[in-house]
């Protein structure tokens, strides 16, 4: 091998595409626009979802549903997740730390799911009736 013999793998390199020069380029005449229509004109083309003055699908169908922003700020805590930890001590700052929180949550509210077996404390996190009614059957309290 030398220096002067090596050449591109194949396919690597490809040539730019010169419309519109001649007959023998292929690319001649229309320039590969085909005939007349808005597509084949300088400057003439439409915006994303445009269907030739038709009413656009995206309003043809209704509009349904609404996803707050506030969603990846809530997070939810089960008492069976709760009942895995040692701490009897739950706050936010530990729920993210054991990994069962998201790291951007600021709002945590423990479900009854599962039982719990030990006395918690919770501080900050909040709790729905029958969780807290669990808890409390547990020996432990809501802060």
């Amino acid at each position: 091998m030398e220096l002067n013999g090596i050449k591109p793998a194949d396919g690597a390199k490809h040539y730019k595409r010169r419309v519109g020069r001649g007959i023998g380029s292929g690319l001649g005449k229309t320039s590969g626009r085909g005939h007349k229509g808005q597509k084949s004109r300088a400057g003439g083309y439409h915006k994303v979802g445009f269907e030739g003055g038709q009413m656009p699908m995206q309003r043809r169908l209704p509009k349904r549903g609404f996803k707050s922003a506030q969603l990846k700020f809530n997070a939810e805590v089960t008492l069976s997740a709760l009942n895995l930890l040692d701490a009897s001590e739950i706050n936010v700052v530990m729920l993210k730390q054991a990994g069962l929180v998201g790291e951007l949550a600021k709002v945590v509210k423990v479900i009854k799911t599962g039982e719990v077996t030990k006395a918690f404390t919770l501080n900050g996190v909040g709790a729905t009736a029958a969780a807290k009614a669990a808890i409390l059957a547990a020996g432990g309290s809501v802060a």
